[in-house]
């Protein structure tokens, strides 16, 4: 059993608190938008969703440190919470059913911080991802009623599928002709988007899948749970895991090719 089964049993509580106050508000027609600083939106339920992991967490784990992306980093230690309460807002705001809570526990080694436990919990598309450190990871409604995940066994560019958010976000950094050529190498291109790619790179129905600009909260439930399924992630300059401000994700066997379209 892993070290971090009750870890991952409380992520689940916060993420069924989570889908509750998302769920209520979806398709509100008096839902509540602001734009911060960023020029990004942020709902009411954005800030509800993260305001009510908060609270959980003050309780349940009050020793560890917890960083969100509305309200910033609280406290310290070697023990971290990471959340993204909407990732998908700009869907959310939208009435398309594609956005999920992130929930990741980080914890420290000689490397720094790495995630152990991730969970994703999209509501709105009646799906939940999950894993802990070498524990495998899971799809399914709970605990109890879950089927394992595991990578595909694509091994040539050629065969493969590579899911994408947009290219603008390639182009302003200069990496779109790279870009360019893996879509044209590939078998099939899909601009899904946000968590999803990462989590059907999991369950083995994409086999790649890339973004140039993302935040920690953004990426390290997913780290953990592609890892476990049997994949690869790290940023586009190959370090692995959610530090280097981008993502790339694969079923392992397509990653280093991967990397030579996009490595920055």
């Amino acid at each position: 059993m892993s070290d971090y089964h009750d870890d991952l049993r409380l992520a689940h509580v916060l993420a069924d608190a989570a889908d509750a106050a998302t769920m209520d508000r979806f398709k509100a027609l008096d839902l509540k938008v602001e734009t911060k600083p960023d020029m990004t939106p942020v709902s009411e339920a954005d800030k509800a969703a993260e305001e009510l992991i908060r609270g959980h967490l003050q309780r349940a784990r009050p020793r560890d440190a917890v960083l969100g992306e509305e309200f910033g980093s609280e406290g310290m230690g070697p023990r971290r919470w990471v959340i993204d309460p909407i990732d998908g807002t700009k869907n959310y705001v939208r009435g398309v059913p594609v956005w999920a809570t992130l929930i990741s526990l980080m914890v420290q080694d000689k490397d720094g911080f790495q995630p152990v436990v991730g969970v994703v919990s999209a509501p709105a598309l009646g799906r939940r991802w999950w894993a802990a450190k070498d524990s495998g990871a899971y799809t399914g409604r709970s605990l109890l009623s879950a089927s394992r995940l595991q990578t595909s066994r694509v091994g040539r560019i050629e065969d493969a599928s590579f899911a994408y958010s947009s290219l603008s976000g390639w182009e302003e950094r200069g990496m779109l002709p790279g870009f360019l050529d893996l879509t044209r190498d590939c078998w099939r291109t899909r601009g899904y988007g946000d968590f999803w790619p990462y989590m059907m790179v999991a369950e083995g129905s994409v086999d790649i899948c890339a973004e140039p600009e993302l935040s920690l909260w953004d990426m390290a439930a997913n780290v953990v749970i592609v890892e476990e399924a049997g994949g690869r992630f790290t940023g586009l300059d190959g370090l692995p895991g959610p530090h280097s401000g981008n993502a790339a994700a694969s079923n392992g066997l397509l990653h280093d090719e991967l990397l030579g379209y996009l490595r920055t």
